[in-house]
């Protein structure tokens, strides 16, 4: 333990911090996205046709079913045999966005149908178009609606991008993982890693609960 606190963290520490800030570049990047998806994918199930319905639903499902390990190996090493090829760091934010968009759609979803229909019957008759309608008024109120589960999804991706460290994208696990090759010191490495991870999670966690205060309408705030 005296190793640990004197010698190992003070030497690799910042290695592993640059590990963590490619981390949470992929969190932050693969969230926006996967926020994209999951809202369009909410409107184009809650409003779109039977064709663009059944599409969302076999595209939720499909990410259901297959692991995110998978979703990420195929997005690497499959896509490059129809000429699409992506730098390691945006296949994992694909991969990760396309997995976190289908559980995202669920959730604006649901949020979405928790509006009282009447907004839109009201924005239609004062003349506004429905784009309008559920851009001015429909989801900034599902957005708040949204935003624990939405929060809570974020916590889970920022450990989910521990998996891209098998595409090769230089993120903390990876950076861990050189650092036990190097020095086989497995579990003060992992030690670190997690407290690292922990840390990480707790602070967003944090942020989250502060956004979520802050749009809470001033009459139910405590």
């Amino acid at each position: 333990m005296i190793y640990f606190v004197t010698e190992f963290i003070p030497k690799y520490l910042p290695f592993l911090l640059s590990g963590a800030v490619v981390t949470l570049e992929l969190t932050f990047c693969s969230m926006v996205l996967g926020i994209a998806i999951g809202v369009a994918s909410a409107i184009a199930a809650i409003a779109g046709g039977k064709v663009a319905r059944l599409i969302v639903r076999i595209y939720v499902n499909i990410c259901r079913g297959v692991p995110l390990i998978v979703i990420l190996l195929f997005v690497y090493f499959t896509l490059p045999e129809i000429d699409i090829r992506l730098p390691a760091f945006w296949a994992g934010v694909v991969g990760l966005s396309f997995n976190l968009g289908a559980y995202l759609s669920e959730v604006f979803r649901a949020a979405i149908l928790a509006i009282d229909s009447g907004q839109m019957q009201a924005g239609l008759a004062l003349g506004m178009k429905r784009t309008q309608i559920y851009r001015k008024i429909i989801l900034p109120q599902a957005a708040v609606i949204a935003l624990p589960t939405v929060g809570g999804y974020f916590i889970s991706l920022l450990k989910d991008c521990a998996l891209v460290s098998f595409i090769s994208v230089e993120e903390l696990l990876r950076h861990g993982n050189y650092i036990i090759s190097n020095t086989f010191r497995s579990m003060d490495t992992y030690m670190l890693v997690g407290l690292i991870y922990y840390l990480m999670s707790l602070g967003a966690a944090h942020a989250i609960r502060w956004i979520e205060i802050k749009l809470r309408p001033a009459y139910l705030r405590v």
